[in-house]
């Protein structure tokens, strides 16, 4: 029987009736398996069975048997039946007779088939009609299309219509997978978090999409899911989602994976995965590998990776080059490559360009590429600039720089920052910037936070040893934490508070850590506790190395030393080192002792 005549007659004809729920889930493509059912279905559809004939040709245009199945789906179609309409216009649309198909859908959808409403929508928009293309999109979704509802939301947001999300959010509700990932990409869009090739911002409700998503295989929603959960520290769940999405294919869940990996001390694991990402054109994985070689000394490999990120359109690339350069000697192919990056963009490029700049002496060249950077957000060069403006006398301009700096976390830019309020005479700004400088790992910043601290302190009544002390002062405590980064002053300073507590364990330990790193304060005081101790020659050792270092006081007392030894010729020395070496107050005492000893070996 020819039924591809007269479309419309056959639908007046009544033969197209409204099927139950039950039967109008025919209107979807559906796959029976077994050959018996096959069998069956072939004997009834031989038999004029037209509902068998519909589910036979659907069966076998799933299976891709498109000249088997078009006969029965003709022969159902003819008998009435909505499903084979549909169906029959899926397989023209396959063969490339997409009008004929519309007709058929056109026919199906009448009669109130929701795929066939969705396949006719979808004709429609193709051909660049959009009215027709949304009227029948929203006849299959509201009719609980899933396809008809993502179709829909597809359309209005591409024409930025707000009711995009509603019926995004209803395909998504209904297990749409590619609906459900774009409306977590919405909603981070909308709170201003993620971005196109990077991960999701995790946004209210986002994850729960992503989590949706790719529960049902969706790669790119599991990479995002993955990141949102490695931000909150759940690592374990995130690597398995990494690993989920890698495997399907997508290279930057592969690289995040390496990283993870790399994290964990499975550097070995992480290059596999780099590798994979990096092959399949991931900058960022091709940039891993080459800083895995490079800290393994293999530096032409690593340039070769480094370079299959540039090739990558990953600027890194070129950056990482340049310090790959520069490590190694070569200068001028370091300054290439900075260039290159900064030209692109990469601030941190052009700090390192400026930098290199600078070092040759290019002064005028380097603040150029300093401003680009440290506009574009770099702290590095903001606390650089503020060098720069401070070298040359603006303090005004470094103090600007170095606030930004500080702002941002710096650490050294927040303790030049407090050194200028300080200088100001700003004690309240002073501090609060010494306070971040300090609490960001600054020694400096601590020491001199401390000294702040303790020029407030009102004068406290020395111990005696064996007393029971007071509980530490905040300024002791910045003190002992310079002192505990290195910082020797500081380490003075502690030894002088332990011992005026009575503490001469503590401070004979503070004096000698201070005194072995160079300091000549510790050194003279650790002689001056170890002389009251009785351990006098001891002192002597450590007077001597204080006053080989310039200092005077210690120079005095080693006259002293020698002086009561009866040693005058060696206490003459030290007293005219100690007149040479000051203050004022010890030059003059060590100038009368002088005399006096002159005058002893004179008589």
């Amino acid at each position: 029987m020819d039924v591809m005549g007269d479309k419309a007659t056959l639908f007046e004809s009544g033969r197209f009736v409204q099927l139950s729920g039950a039967e109008s889930a025919r209107d979807e493509l559906v796959d029976m398996g077994e050959d018996a059912e096959e069998t069956r279905l072939a004997l009834a559809a031989q038999g004029g069975d037209a509902e068998a004939a519909s589910v036979l040709g659907a069966m076998l245009l799933r299976r891709g048997d498109l000249d088997g199945a078009e006969p029965h789906l003709r022969a159902a179609t003819a008998a009435g039946d909505r499903a084979a309409a549909n169906n029959l216009g899926v397989l023209l649309h396959q063969r490339g007779y997409p009008d004929e198909a519309a007709g058929w859908w056109r026919i199906a959808a009448v009669a109130g088939s929701a795929a066939a409403a969705h396949g006719l929508g979808r004709y429609h928009r193709e051909r660049g009609d959009e009215p027709a293309a949304e009227y029948w999109l929203r006849q299959s979704a509201e009719q609980g299309h899933v396809l008809g509802a993502y179709a829909l939301a597809d359309l209005l947001e591409h024409r930025g219509d707000p009711g995009a999300e509603r019926w995004m959010r209803a395909a998504a509700e209904r297990g749409h997978r590619e609906a459900a990932y774009r409306l977590a990409r919405a909603l981070d869009h909308a709170a201003g978090q993620g971005d196109e090739h990077g991960s999701g911002g995790g946004a209210p409700g986002a994850e729960q999409w992503y989590r949706q998503a790719a529960a049902r295989g969706h790669r790119r929603a599991a990479l995002h899911l993955g990141a949102i959960l490695e931000r909150r520290g759940e690592l374990r769940e995130a690597g398995r989602w990494y690993l989920t999405s890698a495997k399907d294919g997508e290279p930057q869940a592969a690289c995040a994976l390496g990283f993870l990996l790399r994290d964990a001390g499975d550097s070995e694991s992480a290059a596999v995965w780099w590798l994979r990402a990096a092959q399949e054109g991931d900058g960022n994985a091709a940039n891993a590998l080459g800083a895995l070689h490079a800290e393994r000394g293999e530096t032409q490999t690593a340039e070769r990776w480094y370079r299959a990120a540039l090739d990558a359109g990953d600027d890194n690339g070129a950056y990482n080059l340049g310090l790959l350069c520069a490590e190694q000697g070569r200068t001028a192919q370091a300054e290439q490559w900075y260039r290159r990056a900064a030209y692109a963009g990469h601030r941190e490029a052009a700090n390192a360009l400026a930098i290199l700049l600078l070092q040759h002496g290019d002064t005028s060249g380097a603040e150029p590429w300093f401003s680009k950077a440290a506009e574009a957000g770099s702290v590095d060069a903001a606390f650089n600039l503020g060098i720069l403006y401070a070298g040359r006398g603006e303090d005004a301009m470094a103090l600007r720089w170095y606030e930004r700096a500080a702002a941002a976390g710096h650490a050294e830019a927040a303790l030049q920052t407090g050194i200028a309020r300080l200088r100001e005479g700003d004690e309240q700004e002073a501090e609060r910037h010494l306070r971040c400088a300090a609490g960001g790992g600054s020694a400096e910043g601590a020491y001199r936070l401390a000294t702040l601290l303790d020029a407030r302190r009102p004068p406290e009544r020395a111990h005696e040893l064996g007393e029971v002390v007071h509980e530490k002062t905040e300024c002791e405590e910045w003190y002992e934490r310079a002192a505990s980064q290195g910082h020797r002053r500081a380490q003075v300073r502690v030894g002088m508070l332990a011992a005026a507590r009575g503490d001469v364990v503590q401070a004979a330990r503070w004096y000698r850590t201070a005194a072995e790193a160079g300091s000549r304060n510790g050194a003279f005081n650790l002689g001056l506790l170890l002389a009251r101790e009785g351990s006098e020659p001891e002192a002597a050792v450590w007077w001597t190395r204080a006053a080989d270092a310039g200092h005077g006081r210690a120079a005095l007392r080693l006259a002293l030393v020698y002086a009561r030894r009866g040693e005058l010729a060696e206490g003459q020395w030290w007293a005219d080192r100690a007149v040479a070496l000051g203050p004022t107050e010890v030059a003059e005492r060590a100038g009368r002792l002088r005399d006096a000893l002159r005058e002893e070996l004179s008589a």
